[in-house]
């Protein structure tokens, strides 16, 4: 490999790749994201509750229009730029930094998690508020209530006040650390067993083969954290006191009061979407940075 090739791109090139692969995703697989937030946010079991995957869209598409497969899809859109730009640029950003502050010359496993746990976080602090508008946007009970996204931007803080924008904040930063630590540490693993790639095909493979993966086990880890988050970013005050307000809180009680497995509703449309989408990931993003070094450095 050439050392142009090696050489770290400015961080607006950054920015620029990771917002291109974040919004290549979200187009080809954000159906699954409504299908996770209906599985997540049920409680209890009853004859009106989806049964699964299939069952939600076939249920969405006959009771409120194929068009709700799409609803809440503007405040991920806009915040996607940013949030995937963060993602791969601020991985991009720590690996140095850390490979620096623990005096290695090579990233290791351990300094890849490390280095996707610190993304994940950053990523996080941005994220949290545009979830929390999704969320709102997508839940089945909430389908008259809001007309659009600014309608239920206005709602919230008229409601609400401003402090609800932060609902759910420290389980979204359990969410995208467990994430972000699972996916790019895995990887790092997953990339030094796999044969190396002769041509750039194979290169392409060998990225989509890895980010799927490791959108896999990222998905594994931190499905308890989004089922929390989701339930406490969708509750209303109106409808009595929040259950729980913290990701342990929640985690405890909801494995309490509807087993363990509850914490893992949403899983298969969650990891449909988040393991190819991680490979989509990596492969838009390898691809964009590649393009970006041959024709602007």
């Amino acid at each position: 490999m050439s050392a142009k090739a090696d050489k770290p791109l400015p961080f607006h090139f950054q920015f620029a790749a990771g917002a291109i692969a974040g919004v290549s995703e979200i187009l080809c697989m954000y159906p699954l994201d409504v299908a996770k937030t209906r599985l997540m946010l049920q409680v209890g079991k009853g004859n009106d509750q989806y049964k699964s995957i299939f069952d939600v869209f076939r249920r969405i598409i006959k009771e409120e229009g194929a068009s709700r497969l799409y609803r809440g899809i503007l405040p991920p859109i806009m915040v996607e730029a940013p949030k995937r730009a963060i993602k791969f640029a601020a991985n991009d950003t720590y690996a140095p930094m850390f490979m620096k502050t623990f005096h290695q010359d090579k990233l290791t496993q351990p300094l890849a998690i490390l280095t996707g746990v610190s993304a994940g976080i950053t990523e996080a602090l941005i994220v949290a508020t545009p979830e929390l508008v999704k969320i709102r946007l997508q839940a089945k009970e909430n389908a008259g209530r809001y007309t659009g996204t600014m309608d239920c931007v206005r709602k919230i803080y008229a409601q609400e006040g401003l402090k609800a924008f932060a609902n759910g904040l420290e389980a979204t930063i359990w969410r995208h650390a467990l994430w972000n630590g699972g996916y790019f540490g895995s990887i790092f693993g997953i990339k030094k067993i796999m044969p190396k790639a002769e041509t750039k095909k194979g290169e392409l493979a060998v990225n989509f083969v890895a980010g799927a993966i490791g959108g896999t086990i990222g998905t594994t880890l931190n499905t308890p954290p989004d089922v929390v988050k989701t339930r406490i970013q969708n509750h209303n005050p109106a409808t009595g006191p929040a259950r729980y307000t913290t990701f342990l809180s929640g985690a405890r009680a909801i494995a309490q009061e509807e087993g363990v497995r509850a914490l893992y509703k949403g899983y298969l449309p969650k990891v449909l979407r988040l393991g190819p989408g991680g490979g989509i990931l990596l492969v838009v993003y390898d691809a964009v940075t590649t393009y970006m070094r041959k024709h602007f450095m």
